[in-house]
């Protein structure tokens, strides 16, 4: 059986488990089901932990990584891998227990039990890592008004008010935003697509599609969902983007691209807050791009590898 870490042996196994997401009442069961998979456990203790726990799991030889919190821990964890170019070498299993757990709902994967059970499958698929710069994201890559929303509620107000939180800061934020002034450049089927204005959203998903009737993403293809919703008023932004996720019509202020690339640049000159996978970064440029199946994680049998 593999051992644990502190036992001088190191497993191939491993959980990093964050012992305060979805408000913490996961830990016992998490430990209890992981050592059932021979899974050595360890717990992050602050902000950030995930990084360094992932990127030493890779350098301990860890060839499955199993990761318990909600996306903000995968997200750690995933740049943990990239920092130490392992994400050839180590597969991910995702074990969902955050506030929100859109990633691992879009794998197939709505429980603990989801999780474990997704290992004990065996099915590893190949998926995209989108790039933000040099940091990766595994969801999504969102600016204006949902990243602002995202960015306003807190830790301590979603340990307070679960995912009430999201729609608290939504309203919050909503009164108080004056829009999202951009140049984009994308890089679609082999073309470059140009975008100047004020938006009220910028959407890139890779897992998560945002127009259409939403979900998941095709994951597999190479390419970023890109959503633009223009500056409107709200009444009429409201009516254009129901149009287009209920009826998939297109519509004039919403603007729908698949990229393999695209540079974003703040026409304020000043820096624009970005929302990746639910963790706040302000970049004024950055270029955002996909790196296709570097990322290898085990999937639920809800898993649609084929979404379009």
């Amino acid at each position: 059986m593999d051992r644990d870490p502190s036992d001088g042996e190191v497993s191939s196994r491993r959980l990093i488990l964050n012992p305060t997401s979805g408000g913490g009442g996961h830990v016992e069961r998490v430990r209890r089901l992981a050592d059932e998979r021979g899974f050595a456990v360890v717990e992050t203790e602050r902000a950030g932990h995930a990084v360094d726990l992932a990127e030493a799991a890779a350098a301990d030889g860890v060839d499955l990584l199993a990761v318990c919190g909600g996306d903000g821990t995968l997200h750690e964890a995933v740049a943990g891998l990239v920092r130490a170019d392992a994400l050839d070498d180590v597969a991910i299993c995702i074990v969902p227990a955050g506030t929100e757990n859109f990633f691992a709902g879009d794998l197939g994967i709505r429980s603990l039990e989801d999780g474990f059970a997704a290992v004990d499958r065996g099915e590893v698929r190949r998926l995209d890592l989108g790039m933000a710069g040099d940091e990766p994201f595994v969801l999504s890559a969102i600016a204006g008004l949902p990243a602002d929303a995202s960015a306003a509620a807190t830790h301590d107000r979603k340990d307070s008010l679960g995912p009430v939180a999201f729609v608290v800061a939504g309203v919050e934020e909503a009164l108080a935003f004056d829009g999202l002034r951009a140049e984009i450049d994308a890089e679609t089927d082999g073309e470059e697509v140009d975008w100047s204005g004020e938006a009220a959203a910028f959407l890139v998903g890779n897992v998560r599609k945002f127009a259409g009737s939403g979900g998941q993403a095709d994951a597999e293809d190479g390419l970023l969902e890109v959503t633009i919703i223009e500056e409107l008023p709200a009444t009429d932004a409201l009516v254009e983007y129901v149009e287009q996720r209920a009826f998939e019509r297109d519509t004039a202020h919403v603007t729908e691209l698949h990229a393999g690339r695209l540079d974003f640049e703040s026409r304020d000159g000043e820096p624009v807050t970005f929302s990746l996978d639910g963790e706040i970064r302000e970049f004024e440029r950055v270029t955002i791009d996909v790196r296709p199946g570097a990322l290898r994680v085990a999937v639920g049998e809800g898993y649609d590898p084929d979404p379009e």
